[in-house]
């Protein structure tokens, strides 16, 4: 059997649409702000290269008409001083020559004009470099001096930038989906206690649903549930009228044609008229019940059970009250009725008990034959509660037990003015408190057993 596809949850496809975008926009937000932080990272670095061309640029002098450096060993050795990366730096002359440090990295010299400053990458002894290029005065001539120092400092700077920018952005992105889920909580808040109003109602209280606190956005739609319960309480007034005046129009008539056939019976008449006057009263007898039953599946099938706010009825009690009523049907069969009642608790509706009861109680004295076994018992089994009504008479084949539960359907043995409607009234009441109805064989395998089980009132 094919399964219906599952239902989207409104809560989920709110945080989908919210969420989903932070997995663009992490990553571009952290892109964007390791470019920004980064780069001031790097200026700072690269200033601190042009302070050492500066230095070399102030030692630098003219001497005759040549360039001279009249740098010392300390002092060369304070400028390529660091604790993390190799500096290294080169001076030459306006031809070229090499005046004072590295000579290796005057190969790197980009030729620039007097006062200009140039920042490049390169390679020095295949080591990566950050190198400034300054073409310094040195007289009349110009002189280049490079400054190159190795890519820690500016390696470890880019690797605490995007640190920082991750960390920075994931904080944001988790902040945003807190505040979104949080959101969506609070929006769909008033859509969740939306159930729990309906949940109260019944089709005894159909009060429209407040619509102070919803959203616009799905009051349309709760204002159409509105208008539904109206019209749900018109039909269901007009149901109730219709049984109630049902009731009392076919009651009347009936008890009063069941009284006459009654007393023609009872008087003086002619033997030919006998019979006919037996099936006029069998007629109004099964007449009568037809009715009674019809209007209780009607209002059966009209309740609404509320588990929570049933009342608590003991089944064993409920029989001990109704047993009375079922005595002299069974005196009048030569039956003998019994009961084995333990306390049975359940939650419902009393009048829906007591009809279950008198279907199944009816149904077996009118089946099981003369002078058989009626049994009543209720006990408790685990958490359910179990109501049995067994006999001992003929019992019913298995071609009628798989269409005892549909309506008007009458067993091919079935004997008396039955209507085939006890069980499916029985089997509906049954399911409106949550329970089920069975059909078993009676005691030693003989008979039959109708068991109802119902959830106890303490689970």
């Amino acid at each position: 059997m094919a399964t219906e596809p599952r239902a989207a949850s409104l809560r989920r496809t709110l945080l989908v649409w919210l969420l989903a975008p932070l997995v663009v926009l992490v990553p571009l937000a952290t892109a964007v702000l390791y470019l920004l932080a980064v780069q001031p990272a790097m200026d700072s670095l690269d200033r601190a290269l042009t302070d050492t061309t500066v230095a070399l640029a102030q030692i630098l002098e003219e001497r005759e008409g040549q360039a001279v450096l009249p740098l010392s060993a300390q002092t060369a050795h304070a400028l390529r001083a660091d604790l993390v990366d190799e500096v290294v730096f080169a001076v030459g002359d306006a031809q070229g020559r090499p005046l004072g440090g590295e000579r290796a990295l005057l190969a790197l010299d980009p030729r620039l004009a007097r006062g200009d400053w140039r920042f490049f990458d390169g390679a020095l002894r295949g080591q990566a470099m950050r190198i400034v290029a300054h073409g310094a005065a040195c007289g009349a001539q110009t002189c280049p001096i490079l400054v190159a120092e190795s890519l820690g400092k500016r390696d470890a700077a880019a690797r605490a930038v995007g640190l920082a920018a991750a960390g920075v952005s994931l904080l944001l992105a988790l902040c945003l989906a807190l505040l979104a889920r949080v959101a969506v909580g609070r929006g769909l808040r008033p859509l969740q206690q939306a159930p729990q109003e309906l949940e109260r109602r019944s089709l005894q209280q159909l009060d429209p649903l407040p619509l102070q606190q919803l959203p616009r956005e799905v009051g349309f739609l709760v204002a159409a549930i509105n208008e539904l319960f109206g019209r749900l309480r018109q039909a269901v007034g007009a149901q109730r009228s219709f049984l109630d005046d049902a009731s009392h129009q076919l009651r009347t008539p009936l008890a009063v044609l069941l009284s006459e056939s009654a007393q023609a019976l009872a008087q003086p008449h002619p033997p030919e008229l006998h019979a006919r006057l037996q099936r006029l009263h069998a007629a109004a007898e099964r007449s009568a019940h037809l009715s009674h039953q019809l209007l209780t599946l009607a209002r059966a099938e009209g309740a609404v059970l509320q588990r929570r706010d049933a009342a608590r009825i003991d089944l064993a009690q409920l029989v001990t009250e109704a047993a009375a009523d079922w005595v002299r049907p069974a005196l009048a069969a030569g039956q003998d009725l019994g009961f084995d009642l333990q306390p049975a608790a359940v939650q419902g509706e009393a009048w829906l008990l007591r009809e279950l009861l008198a279907n199944l109680v009816h149904n077996a004295q009118q089946h099981a034959g003369r002078g058989a076994q009626v049994t009543v018992r209720t006990r408790t089994e685990g958490g359910h509660v179990l109501l049995d009504v067994e006999d001992d008479g003929p019992g019913m084949d298995a071609a009628d037990q798989a269409r005892a539960w549909d309506r008007f359907h009458r067993g091919r043995s079935a004997s008396g003015p039955g209507t085939g409607l006890g069980l499916p009234i029985v089997q509906h009441i049954a399911q409106l408190h949550a329970g089920d109805a069975a059909l078993l064989a009676g005691p030693s395998g003989r008979g039959l057993c109708v068991r109802v089980r119902l959830p106890r009132a303490d689970h």
